[in-house]
Parts: structure tokens; sequence; C-alpha cells
């Protein structure tokens, strides 16, 4: 697989499904059978945050297990280096939790997707004109539905926003009518000690609501 397909791949499950399922915490020992349990569920987006134990190896053992039907990437990502890190492991999706220039500069370069976290217009404007996919709203908790609203008034229409931070079922068809294109799922749908029962139930929860939520402006 080259380059560009794997970002035109990484668009794809994006739309099919806009919810990133985060990782946080994750071993590369559950890692397959977690992401196996999301994908049989329907998410097509999966993240393991470098901040996890030995994440590059569960972003390996996740993208061989899932192959094309689901995009798995890294989280808590800072530098250059670990853009190729992740993209030698197999993944196609870079998240940040800031916005760097340089870092969203280097994820296209390797031909992944970028989606860095942004909190404010200045930010989230610089991260477009360096090349981001997506708009990484973090911490979602601090950018209300109102806010979002605000920016998708000055922000280009087709740049998808993402909250990211205290994600619920419940919170998320206010987001989605102010203009959000998809979430970041963090806690509420993984944690260290959660079983795949718990996992499946999660996720079924959250795409739930995503279907029932207002249609996106």
């Amino acid at each position: 697989m080259n380059l560009v397909t794997q970002s035109d791949t990484a668009h794809r499950d994006f739309a099919e499904l806009p919810l990133i399922a985060i990782l946080r915490g994750i071993t590369p020992s559950e890692a397959i059978d977690v992401g196996l349990a999301l994908v049989e569920t329907g998410f097509r987006v999966i993240e393991v945050p470098l901040n996890s134990p030995e994440p590059v190896e569960s972003i390996r053992r996740l993208a061989a297990a899932v192959g094309d039907r689901a995009t798995v990437g890294a989280g808590t990502v800072r530098s250059a280096a670990e853009v190729a890190e992740v993209a030698a492991a197999g993944g196609r999706l870079i998240v940040s939790p800031h916005m760097s220039p340089q870092l969203i500069r280097a994820t296209k370069q390797a031909g992944l997707m970028s989606g860095p976290g942004v909190a404010t217009p200045t930010e989230a404007f610089a991260a477009i004109e360096a090349g981001a996919d997506f708009l990484k709203l973090f911490p979602a908790e601090q950018l209300p539905p109102a806010i979002v609203k605000a920016w998708r008034a000055v922000l280009p229409k087709g740049m998808p926003l993402v909250p990211v931070g205290g994600i619920t079922p419940d919170s998320m068809a206010a987001y989605v009518a102010a203009g959000a294109a998809g979430f970041g799922l963090g806690s509420a749908i993984y944690k260290p000690g959660m079983t795949l029962p718990d996992v499946r139930r999660a996720a079924e929860a959250f795409i739930a609501a995503w279907r029932k939520a207002p249609p996106r402006q």
C-alpha cells in the first residue's frame, strides 16, 4: 500500500464513522482483542496515544489485525520522529494535543492524516494553513457547543471540527447541532481494566447516539 492510499483510506474510514476510539493505556497484549471488538461493533478509527505502554507495538499489532477494515493511528504525537515511527508501524493517522505546523507538515509528507489539537481560532487557522485534515477541539470541556457554533461560522465549511475530552453519548447531539463533524472518545469507551463486553456496550452506545444526532450543518 502506498502512502497516498494510506491517507485516502484514513479519510474513507473517518467519513464512514467519524468517531475516534482513543485507547489510552492499552497494552500490546490486549490491543488486538479490544481493537477487533471495536471494529466488529462498527468503529473505523482507532487511536493509541503514545503515552501508553509500548504504543508503537500496539499500533503495529492493531494495524496488522484490522487491515483495511479500519484506520489505526497514534495520539499524543509531539515530534516528526514519532510520526516516522507510527508510519513504519502501519499507522495512518496522527493526532496531537497541540498545534505545530512542523508536525502537521511532517505528517502530510509521510502521507498520513493529520488531526492537531487547537483551542483558539488563531490556532485553528494556522493548522488549516499548515495542511491539517481535521481539527481536534481540545479540551472539549473548555469548548462547548456555543464555541463550536461560533467557530463554524468563520472556519472553512469543509474543515471537520472534532471535539475531544469528556464527550459522552448524551453530549454529542448538541455538539453536532453546533457543527461538530465527529468526536474523539477516551475513557468513556476504553480505560485499563474494562472488559471486552464493557467496551462493546460503550461503542454501541456512542454509535447509537451519533446516528440519532441531528443532521450535520
